[in-house]
């Protein structure tokens, strides 16, 4: 038997369609939370093509833009090696991390 899940993304925008707040919420995980930023791929089979939505809010610093990639190279990472097994190409994404971390951020108070 199949089952579904959802997860809400709600995006409150000022007078110049700028986002200022981003709740999300998952359903099964009882997860309710504010956000600065997302970044949400979605691969469409059908056309062989990435879908992206990336959003952030005003308030979100650069500071904390560096650290959000940052993380998100070394998750990526992660995730491309269980997936398709590649541990020497994760490697080098987790390598580009590093270098990014060493270029873009305060490495000592930088959580990683």
């Amino acid at each position: 038997m199949s089952k579904s899940s959802q997860i809400h993304f709600t995006v409150t925008l000022d007078e110049n369609q700028v986002p200022e707040r981003i709740d999300w919420e998952a359903e099964d995980g009882g997860v309710k939370s504010e956000c600065k930023a997302a970044l949400i791929s979605l691969w469409d089979a059908k056309e062989s093509n990435t879908l992206r939505i990336d959003l952030w809010t005003k308030q979100m610093t650069t500071d904390e833009m560096k650290a959000f990639y940052h993380q998100s190279i070394m998750t990526m990472a992660d995730t491309f090696e269980r997936a398709t097994g590649e541990g020497k190409m994760a490697a080098q994404f987790r390598d580009f991390g590093k270098y990014f971390a060493e270029h873009m951020l305060d490495v000592k108070n930088s959580p990683s």
